[in-house]
């Protein structure tokens, strides 16, 4: 009885360490309509090596993106068009942040950090959903960690082997 308790301990474990391997966001839901605090936590580098880029991709419907500066990293934000304009405030935006790199920092493998962008969550994101921001570890001697993979229908993120942080899309509470 004890060796099948200790054993089942081992497999429990193991399955919250393969978790906390995986880039993940803090909060894994959000309103529709609102504004959003992503806080993209990333847990190690690759394979022994730091992470010196974080690049988070930001996916159609997220805009008004603005990434928290992080001390010994520079900020580069790459812009484009959106797919249709949408309403901020009553300002039709037609473009804006794509992506945003974290560069030149110093994550070592054996350590953990956060990456920070406050962004909008159009209304017309489908409510219930699930919306992905994949994210590419970059570290030295071109080793890299991809979290871009996105769950088809009938799968979990659980299933893949390197899943993109999700938020679970809410319906807006009254009020502003």
């Amino acid at each position: 009885m004890l060796e099948k308790l200790s054993m089942a301990a081992a497999l429990v474990a193991l399955g919250a360490g393969a978790a906390i391997a995986h880039t993940t966001l803090e909060a894994q839901e959000a309103p529709v309509g609102a504004s959003h605090k992503a806080v993209f936590r990333v847990p190690h580098g690759c394979d022994g090596k730091p992470t010196n880029v974080v690049r988070v991709q930001i996916p159609e419907g997220v805009i008004a993106v603005k990434p928290m500066p992080k001390s010994g990293w520079s900020l580069e934000k790459v812009t484009g068009a959106h797919a249709k304009a949408y309403d901020y405030h009553g300002t039709p935006t037609k473009e804006g942040v794509k992506e945003v790199l974290w560069k030149g920092g110093n994550l070592a493998d054996d350590e953990y950090d956060e990456f920070v962008v406050r962004v909008y969550l159009t209304p017309d994101l489908p409510v219930g959903k699930m919306l992905y921001f994949p994210i590419v570890q970059e570290c030295p001697a071109g080793a890299v960690e991809r979290w871009i993979e996105i769950p088809a229908e009938a799968q979990s993120s659980d299933d893949l082997e390197f899943p993109a942080p999700g938020l679970k899309l809410l319906e807006k509470a009254g009020g502003h």
